[in-house]
């Protein structure tokens, strides 16, 4: 496939405006594909308000930095207009350390973080080490979203080494500070037995707040309502005080927000505004709230006039 000189042109006006631009699947915030997902996750931990393209939205330029860089697969990541690669490559660089002399960082901080497995715990993952193949390490990995995630494979040599309840545990770069303070757990309940990883770092749950709640903080302006329900719902039962709407033209701007920002998601029922927080609270936000009952509700205990459908 050839390059035309249009594209060529607005792939370098790209790389001119932004001395760190990543060509991804998605944006940072929500990638589409998991080497996007990984590449994104690595630099948000680095370069804060690094360019990015998502390519799935422009055709031209997915095909188009293929041929630009040679390099056949996405995601790309450009320092000072030259391609270092993808993710793997931006991983490895990451855990050497060169990926920070690139973007002009200090060196890396390699200081194990604090991990805490219990007992029950260190004797399940003992007895899976017990039967894996000669040669294999156990790494834990901790991603954007605070997924932690165990994986036996051999050691590249530059990984951070915890060690906790007379286990080793490899972590990459990117997941040291997401994994300091981690507690791993055995449980065994009705649901049957795992591990259960507490994880102090990651966002807050999404809290339940009912429509006389939602009522209060209105009034006392402490809340930011974000509705989730498709135009013609919105139609039927307006929401009577001012609001956000969540739809493919604000989703980028409300996923802007600053992260302290109190938000409650209503939809109809309470159901889909669940998901919605739950996405929001994935992204970093950490005061969200899914008003129980949604519109209905509201319509019952809060405001007559709202019709109900």
């Amino acid at each position: 496939m050839s390059l035309s000189p249009e594209t060529r042109a607005r792939i370098e006006q790209i790389l001119g405006a932004n001395h760190v631009v990543l060509f991804m699947k998605g944006n940072p915030d929500a990638p589409q594909c998991g080497f996007s997902a990984k590449a994104a996750g690595i630099l948000k931990g680095l370069a804060p308000g690094f360019g990015h393209v998502d390519v799935l939205a422009d055709p031209a330029i997915r095909e188009g930095i293929k041929v630009f860089g040679q390099w056949p697969t996405i995601p790309q990541l450009y320092v000072g207009g030259e391609l270092l690669g993808g993710s793997d490559i931006i991983e490895q660089m990451l855990n050497s350390g060169e990926l920070h002399q690139v973007l002009g960082l200090p060196a890396p901080d390699r200081t194990p973080p604090a991990i805490e497995i219990t007992p029950p715990a260190a004797e399940a993952i003992g007895r899976a080490l017990a039967n894996a193949d000669e040669g294999v390490v156990l790494h834990l990995t901790v991603d954007p979203r605070f997924n932690a995630r165990f994986e036996l494979k051999p050691a590249s040599g530059h990984e951070v080494v915890a060690e906790a309840a007379g286990l080793r545990l490899h972590l990459d770069l990117a997941s040291v500070p997401r994994a300091r303070g981690l507690r791993i757990d055995w449980v065994e309940d009705a649901r049957g037995a795992g591990l259960a990883i507490h994880n102090p770092n990651a966002p807050p749950a999404v809290k339940s707040m009912d429509v006389q709640q939602l009522h209060d903080h209105i009034i006392a302006g402490t809340i930011d309502v974000i509705d989730v329900r498709p135009a013609h719902a919105r139609a039927i039962a307006p929401f009577p005080h001012p609001h956000e709407v969540l739809d493919e033209d604000s989703r980028e701007r409300l996923e802007a927000l600053p992260k302290d920002v109190p938000l409650a998601f209503l939809c109809h029922h309470g159901n889909s505004s669940r998901q919605a927080a739950e996405y929001f609270r994935q992204l970093g936000f950490h005061d969200i709230y899914n008003v129980e009952g949604g519109i209905d509700a509201w319509s019952v205990r809060i405001d007559p006039s709202v019709p109900r459908y």
